[in-house]
């Protein structure tokens, strides 16, 4: 047996069976096509003894288009996709099922974006494609993935229909559990070679020509559809004969429609997918009482079998209950039990049933909501009663329309012999250890196992719990655990936050990674710690992972030391072995990072038991700490009620009548979280500050705060505050002050490595400096809590806007989940310090909606006025069309105002009228003008008045931007962003280029550079990025500007003030440093500098406003290629991975990359209207 997760078990039988795999990354399937990719690097082969082609596209629906074509012509060919991204291939399904092409397409079931986007799962995107005509055959465990995709492709091959082969998305998709595997051999024998060779057959080959995909007219259309009945008629038998070839072969039968439960059940529930595991542990539960009940498990879902279904239905039942993971509004129930439904119905009318059992239809599951035992005991319970409720919900709390089931308070013992739960912090490689723990258990011993991982999808910094089975029998518990053997918490901050210890077995092992002693533990946890620990008679242990981490330079990763003290606490392998099968796992990760990691995760190894101690239960102590409120009791009634609480992990517990219906949610949020994640922060050493404000402008999360204020302001400071006269001319006689926000700051250290400002007798001490948190958080709390006080600056009184005054402008973008480090948000942050209470923000889905949109807390916030930015989300192909359609909205909504102004100007004040009807006005004296002309429609007793009176904001002109990354802008929405373009509405455009899929793992895209290696590029790529830019200049009216931060601060300035200025189109493309490129982001403003002197990274300003003062349109700001590309690249491990594996053919891509960048430099000086060439410059 193998250790393995749902997508690899998928992706290893889809890879042996097709000859094409066309791909594109969406979560949570992508790692289905990564293994792809990865396999089609090392060109291993088929069953059939070929590496197959894999291609990835600019979308899904290039994707599946290009399966379409493969198919056509012979090819066997896949794809793996979810969500949206199944969407995006619906008109293609439709096609492959009218020409009765075979071929399978894997769905890690998710979410559908409504009123959110959600990464989780449910079946709305698999039920949105079952009226395409494509069989749907369903996994419920990760050893029915592998084995369905076998029996999937053996079905669609014989019966000519297309199948979509789904299973549930993180749940079983990424769930690690033990399975029989697959062999080349099973495959090569089950696979129908004559239906192969048939396909094969069928290819459009013009030694053979034929036409398909013709346009039909009324006389034949209906016909010919109809003409397909005989092959669904058929499928059902192929299905079931593939199933009972597979059995013959592996052992393993399965039933298109199975039973599991008594054989002369009463009750009955009906379902399909992950949640059928829980439900059978609940039969098996209920059956010891005596109780008649069953599951009815529906694994060929289309085409749809009536017959078979009450082949496998015990006739005894007397009440169904169908459940559906997914909701269709308006619909009279969902699909599943539709079809139940009218099967059952249709036999009762026509007398082949002697009852018509009592149906009733649930929802449970949506976007992976937990589908526990208690669940699946409150269905039975309500088909006990005389009238269960026709329709309902189980596992939420209904307080609006009353449709949920109430939970009993029952628990069932569970079937593994050791529960674990790890609390880590996301990047701190607790995720990873887990797996690599459950790993060496499933393959070092003859145990089952079973891993599941809860994250949000935040991009770092946020909570993760791994959750661990081990056992004597395989494990099929599709639902978290309550109750555990084993818990540990990896980051000490989250002991005041998290209710850990109340999940925690009696008896059981609590450890604790902190900074502190054994002898110095108890009296600093918080009372309600103490007491849970007590009354548990737990044993605790702990250990300062962080300090080891640290002295083997492993930086924040403690993976390894946390894996170490749990393998030895747990005993889960004898003796030695743990180290053993440890350091084999380390080496087995990291070597292809290099030989040195690899000894300094040995070295954290060895030191890890000896700094593990045992600590004494003792009495609550009443001098400790008691757990904080989750938020202060400042914030909103809202952030108090509701994000309070999903902060704290209790979001399931939220009622109904809590959420917004509609996806609206109040910004300004993040402000409340406190996170507390940095060990270290900066600290500011006035007497050493030049008052740049360059820390400030490079803050990824806007911790780092600066302002100019009246010297009377710090009249009340707390005497630790420290401030400086300004120096600037323009604003002598004022105080300067730094501060962090030391809860909110992350500790990437990118502020101390961009001060340019030294101690002359210690160069190594700067402005800055890096300092424990914990030692200075009081003081510095107290601090932040005092700057937030002081007045802010008037932004209309700065006499010019460069970087060093727009950092004193307070920020409406703070505190967000991305990365610690994180390369796009200093663009956003100053975006909003430039525009933002007018501004207006259209979203790509990607990282930046991640960061910026998810919940429980969002970092777009307001000013003191409570403007600020108004931001939406849409989808990640739309944007561009998305945020047209603000700008379409705000200047029809102008000429509305702009109209009743002028129907009403007789009765109004000349010069107001006038004043009104100027452009360019700037914001606040706009809205003064505005405040006046309230005061003159107040005493109108007008309709139009009262109209304009609510319109007249529409007068202060919107700053509207379009977000997102390379992957939207580059690829998958790119037709889209290329039209908007094309137009000459005034949208600016900010490309967040981190030159490849960093929301999804790191992927290659079109921007990705000549050679790097990426996920689906894993012999780096080999040809040159496309350049966004040059493409868009072409047009002629489009402000481009290509930006970065650490490389020229002021020209990022000034090519966003422009931009925005430029009354038609604008494109910014903003190089942002992403922690896939593989090296220490606190060093990026340093790597950015020197890819801008390579010419990796050239900046410029395309002003079309240029071309009627004569000039030409470009203009270059930085200098020609002048620094080595190889030793600037090599710095990266995106770059050096390539030069590791094949340093020859390196070589040979980075001459070919500098000539590309040569030849680009050229052109771009010669657009810029510079005679002499680069060699002579």
């Amino acid at each position: 047996m193998i250790t393995t997760d749902g997508n690899s078990a998928v992706a290893s039988v889809a890879w042996r069976a097709n000859d094409v795999i066309a791909i594109y990354p969406i979560t949570p399937s992508s790692s289905m096509a990564e293994q792809a990719a990865a396999w089609s690097s090392d060109e291993r082969k088929n069953v059939w003894g070929d590496t197959p082609r894999v291609i990835e596209m600019q979308s899904e629906g290039g994707a599946i288009a290009t399966v379409h074509g493969a198919l056509q012509t012979g090819a066997l060919a896949t794809s793996f996709t979810s969500s949206q991204g199944l969407l995006l291939m619906i008109p293609t399904l439709y096609k492959l099922a009218g020409q009765l092409t075979p071929f399978v397409l894997h769905v890690a079931a998710r979410t559908v974006a409504t009123h959110a986007l959600s990464i989780f799962c449910d079946h709305s995107d698999v039920m949105a494609v079952r009226q395409t005509g494509c069989a749907m055959l369903c996994a419920n465990t990760v050893q029915e993935a592998q084995d369905f995709a076998l029996i999937a492709q053996i079905a669609t091959l014989n019966s000519r229909v297309p199948f979509i082969h789904f299973f549930d998305g993180f749940r079983t998709s990424h769930e690690i559990n033990k399975v029989e595997p697959l062999s080349d051999e099973v495959l090569l024998k089950l696979l129908p070679q004559d239906a192969i060779a048939a396909h094969r057959e069928r290819a459009l080959t013009p030694e053979r020509p034929v036409i398909r995909g013709t346009a039909s007219n009324p006389d034949t259309f209906f016909q010919a559809r109809e003409a397909t009945n005989p092959w669904y008629n058929n499928t059902y038998s192929h299905v079931e004969q593939a199933m009972d070839a597979f059995a013959e072969v592996t052992g393993r039968r399965y039933q298109p429609f199975e039973y599991y439960g008594h054989p002369e059940a009463t009750r009955v529930i009906v379902l399909m997918g992950s949640g059928v595991g829980t439900c059978e542990e609940a039969v098996d539960a209920l059956l010891t009482r005596g109780e008649k009940v069953g599951v009815l498990k529906v694994r060929l879902y289309r085409p749809f079998s009536a017959q078979h279904l009450f082949a496998a239905l015990p006739q005894t039942a007397q009440s169904i209950a169908v459940l559906d993971r997914t909701k269709e509004p308006g619909a009279l129930a969902e699909p599943l039990y539709l079809d139940v439904m009218t099967a059952l119905a249709e036999a009762f009318s026509r007398g082949e049933r002697a009852t018509l059992p009592r149906t009733i239809g649930g929802r449970y599951g949506l976007s992976s909501k937990e589908f526990t035992p208690q669940c699946v005991l409150a269905i039975f319970n309500e088909l006990a009663l005389a009238n269960p409720r026709p329709r309902f919900t189980v596992g939420i709390y209904d307080d609006v329309t009353h449709l949920s089931l109430p939970l009993p308070e029952q628990h069932f013992p569970s079937s593994a012999g050791l529960e674990a739960l790890f609390y880590g912090l996301g990047s701190d490689g607790t995720v990873s250890a887990t797996k690599n723990a459950i790993k060496i258990v499933g393959s070092s011993t003859p145990m089952f196992v079973q891993g599941y991982f809860v994250y949000d999808s935040k991009k770092a910094g946020s909570l993760t719990v791994s959750h661990m089975r081990v056992g004597q029998h395989p494990i099929n518990s599709a639902y978290l655990i309550d109750q555990a053997d084993f818990v540990a918490c990896h980051q000490w901050q989250f002991i005041e936050k998290y209710a850990m210890v109340e999940r925690l077995k009696p008896g059981g092992i609590f450890l604790i990674n902190t900074p502190y002693s054994a002898d110095d533990l108890w009296h600093r946890l918080p009372q309600e710690v103490q007491a849970g620990l007590n009354q548990r008679q737990a044993r605790v242990y702990c250990i300062n992972a962080a300090k080891i981490a640290h002295e083997c330079k492993l930086g924040a990763r403690i993976n390894t030391v946390m894996q170490m003290a749990f393998f030895h606490l747990s005993q889960i392998l004898p003796g030695d072995a743990a180290v053993e099968k440890l350091r084999s796992a380390i080496e087995k990760s990291y070597v292809s990072k290099g030989e040195e990691l690899v000894a300094r995760n040995w070295k954290a190894l060895e030191a890890t038991l000896a700094a593990l101690e045992s600590v004494a239960l003792a009495a609550v102590n009443p001098e400790s700490p008691q757990r904080p409120p989750v938020v202060s009791d400042a914030a909103p009634d809202f952030v108090k009620t509701v994000t309070a609480t999903m902060l704290a992990g209790l979001g399931d517990t939220l009622p109904v009548s809590a959420l917004p219906p509609d996806g609206t949610w109040p910004t300004g949020t993040t402000q409340w979280e406190k996170r507390n994640i940095a060990e270290a922060i900066p600290l500011w050493k006035p007497e050493l500050c030049t008052q740049c404000n360059q820390c400030v402008a490079a803050c990824p999360h806007s911790a780092i705060r600066a302002k100019v204020v009246p010297a009377e302001a710090m009249s009340d400071a707390p005497d630790s505050l420290q401030s400086l006269d300004v120096k600037a001319r323009d604003m002598r006689g004022q105080k300067y002050v730094l501060q962090v926000a030391s809860e909110d700051c992350t500790g990437c250290n990118l502020c101390v490595e961009v001060c340019p400002a030294k101690d002359r007798q210690n160069p190594e001490i700067k402005a800055i400096n890096m300092e424990s948190r914990l030692d200075n958080l009081s003081v510095e709390k107290n601090h932040f809590d005092f700057f937030l006080q002081l007045p802010e600056i008037d932004k209309s009184k700065l006499e010019r806007i460069d970087i060093r005054t727009s950092q004193l402008i307070t920020p409406l973008f703070e505190y967000s989940g991305a990365c610690s480090g994180c390369g796009e948000t200093p663009y956003i942050k100053l975006l909003t310090q430039l525009y933002g209470d007018r501004l207006l923000v259209a979203n790509a889905t990607g990282c930046s909606s991640i960061y910026g949109g998810n919940l429980p807390t969002t970092p777009w916030t307001t000013d003191a006025n409570g403007r600020g930015p108004a931001w939406a989300n849409s989808l990640f192909e739309d944007n561009a069309e998305f945020g047209l359609g603000f700008r379409l909205s705000v200047d029809q909504h102008r000429q509305r105002a702009l109209r009743q102004l002028l129907q009403l100007a007789p009765q109004l004040p000349a010069d107001l009228v006038r004043a009104l009807q100027e452009e360019n006005i700037a914001p606040d004296l706009r809205r003064q003008q505005i405040a006046l002309l309230r005061e003159q429609l107040a005493s109108l007793n007008d309709s139009v008045a009262r109209e304009l009176s609510h319109d007249a904001d529409h007068l202060v002109d919107k700053s509207v931007w379009l977000i997102g990354g390379d992957g939207w802008a580059y690829d998958i929405g790119y037709g889209g962003l290329d039209h908007v373009m094309s137009l000459t509405e005034n949208v600016n455009v900010l490309v967040l280029d981190t030159q490849c899929y960093s929301n999804t793992g790191g992927q290659q895209s079109k921007a990705t550079p000549l050679g790097a290696v990426t996920k689906f590029g894993e012999k780096g790529k080999r040809k040159a990025r496309k350049d966004l830019g040059i493409n868009v200049m072409m047009y002629g009216h489009v402000y481009v500007a290509q930006i970065s931060l650490g490389a020229q601060l002021n020209q990022t300035v000034k090519a966003i003030q422009e931009a925005e200025a430029w009354p038609g189109p604008s494109l910014i493309i903003a190089y942002s440093p992403c922690e896939e490129h593989g090296y220490d982001l606190a060093f990026s403003h340093d790597q950015m500098r020197r890819l801008t002197a390579t010419g990796f990274w050239p900046l410029y300003r395309f002003d079309p406003r240029r071309m009627e003062e004569g000039k030409p349109a470009l203009v270059t700001d930085s200098h020609p290629p002048s620094s080595s590309l190889s030793e600037t690249l090599l710095k990266e491990q995106r770059f050096r991975r390539l030069n590791t594996q094949m340093p020859e053919e390196t070589t040979r891509l980075y001459e070919e990359a500098e000539q590309d960048l040569r030849r680009r430099f050229d052109f771009l000086t010669m657009m810029a209207g510079k005679a002499e060439k680069n060699a002579q410059e």
